[in-house]
């Protein structure tokens, strides 16, 4: 079972609740060794001084930050322990947005926030008073010795809290050398079949249906080569052809899910939206809201 990483306090006005910190997330990279190709043995690491050839002793590292090549400033333990943040255990809340105003970029790593012990009926009314205003709480904490900027929102019956990048961090994509210019144009008709495809394509989220099929297909080659199987290496893909036509690449797209559409049947479990949208059936027969958690299913009409 997971354990709670963090305990402390969501502070804003005089109030304080009572929260643990647990991670929303369980990383599935698949991690490879650094072996000896003659010997099989995993490689070790050492740190060597290049002008001497000799490995350093760890106790005589030090850190330093470049100023130019091969000029540094050395830094000691001490002097940056003197400037760490001040290790509260609160995260205190400094504003509360409109979700729809945080661009994705900004979110860095989630987790999930639970009531500290005493604190259901405090963590109850924050996350009830955020869920119908609609608002998402920007706050700062200090874990483990760093300073993060978060956003807080209701989800369900907990609350999630995402770490976020700080505006400095996140680089402006106009200002990258091969953004485009405003000199492309396009027409009344390219628009509107791009919209109709767009909508054609349009339907709930449903998280579970997005597999990562590459760490599928490595796991399985793993074990394919530990049982003994020799494996065929296929060739590299070929890059995709340019488009001569626009017009004519968006109406064979739409064509193409059109006929995939009359294929499956609208079935399998889905029922087609107007204008070609599908909605995913949900166990309550609810659909999913912003939050995280399930929307009532619509009342009958009036009579």
């Amino acid at each position: 079972m997971p354990r709670p990483i963090w305990s402390g306090a969501i502070s804003f006005g005089l109030v304080n609740v009572p929260v643990k910190l647990y991670s929303a997330v369980s990383r599935k990279t698949v991690r490879f060794h650094q072996l000896h190709d003659q010997t099989g043995v995993r490689i070790q690491q050492k740190r060597i001084d290049p002008t001497t050839g000799e490995e350093v002793p760890y106790e005589h590292v030090v850190k330093g930050y470049e100023l130019a090549p091969d000029r540094y400033v050395v830094v000691t333990p001490d002097e940056l322990e003197a400037l760490d943040p001040e290790k509260t255990r609160t995260i205190d809340i400094e504003d509360f947005v409109d979700l729809d105003e945080i661009d994705p970029i900004y979110y860095d790593h989630p987790y999930y926030l639970v009531p500290g012990a005493g604190a259901e009926k405090a963590f109850a009314l924050l996350r009830d008073a955020m869920e119908q205003s609609g608002k998402v709480a920007i706050a700062r904490v200090v874990i483990r010795s760093k300073e993060s900027l978060v956003a807080i929102r209701p989800k369900g019956h907990v609350m999630t809290m995402s770490t976020m990048l700080f505006d400095d961090e996140v680089i402006d994509g106009e200002s990258l050398d091969e953004a485009p210019e405003n000199g492309a144009k396009t027409t009344k008709r390219e628009l509107e079949m791009a919209q109709q495809l767009i909508e054609s394509l349009t339907g709930d989220f449903e998280p579970g249906k997005y597999r990562d099929t590459y760490r599928e297909r490595v796991l399985d080659l793993v074990e394919r080569k530990a049982a003994g199987e020799e494996i065929a290496v296929q060739p590299a893909a070929e890059e995709p052809a340019k488009v001569p036509d626009l017009m004519a690449a968006l109406e064979a797209s739409v064509n193409a899910v059109k006929e995939r559409g009359e294929a499956d049947g609208d079935g399998a479990g889905q029922a087609r939206r107007p204008g070609g949208r599908r909605r995913a059936k949900t166990s309550s027969g609810g659909s999913r809201g912003p939050s995280g958690g399930k929307r009532q299913p619509r009342s009958k009409a009036r009579k």
